[in-house]
């Protein structure tokens, strides 16, 4: 099998229909009387990434592009719904403003990793900040109902989250540093 057969296998086609799915959210989230369906949109799209994930590791049919596409494919859906509520005046733009700024760091300092062959894995943290992020932008579609309430969830939530990812990205910094400077001594 060629190189581009591979790419078009089940894992990547769901990839880009989850893809495709971020406008649709947005036309939906600001359309009136849309929001709930932009919220099935986003179930729709988390049920291809489970989908995929699962039918890639079942069938091997792990690629590179499904590397490299699906955890895009998740954190531009979840910066898009971040960014969607931030305009919608239901967070604060700080979280957003954070959570990017740590997306570039990790690509910056991914492409530097790379360039160096060394490979430094994600850390579980990182994986359970991103779902406190994901149910805070969920429990957004009920922000109204947890102000009635008095608990803001949703706030809670996101900052959580945010400190988690924080706290992620430093211990894979950090793991970085060590394996660079291993890297130094080895050679």
């Amino acid at each position: 099998m060629n190189k581009e057969q591979k790419i078009w296998n089940v894992p990547n086609v769901l990839t880009m229909i989850r893809m495709a799915l971020i406008p649709v959210f947005w036309i939906l989230f600001f359309t009136e009387g849309g929001r709930y369906w932009a919220l099935a949109v986003y179930v729709i799209a988390s049920l291809t990434d489970l989908a995929d994930g699962y039918i890639a590791r079942k069938y091997n049919l792990i690629t590179d592009f499904g590397k490299l596409m699906d955890p895009l494919a998740d954190k531009l859906m979840v910066i898009s719904m971040m960014l969607a509520w931030v305009i919608a005046g239901v967070l604060p733009w700080v979280p957003l403003a954070i959570l990017l700024l740590k997306e570039m760091l990790m690509v910056i300092g991914g492409a530097v990793m790379l360039r160096m062959k060394i490979v430094v894995y994600s850390e579980k943290m990182g994986k359970y900040a991103q779902v406190v992020v994901v149910l805070s932008l969920v429990a957004c579609f009920f922000h109204e109902w947890f102000a009635s309430i008095g608990v803001p969830v949703h706030l809670i939530l996101i900052w959580l989250g945010v400190a988690m990812a924080l706290c992620a990205f430093a211990f894979y910094a950090w793991r970085a540093v060590q394996r660079m400077k291993t890297e130094r001594q080895d050679n």
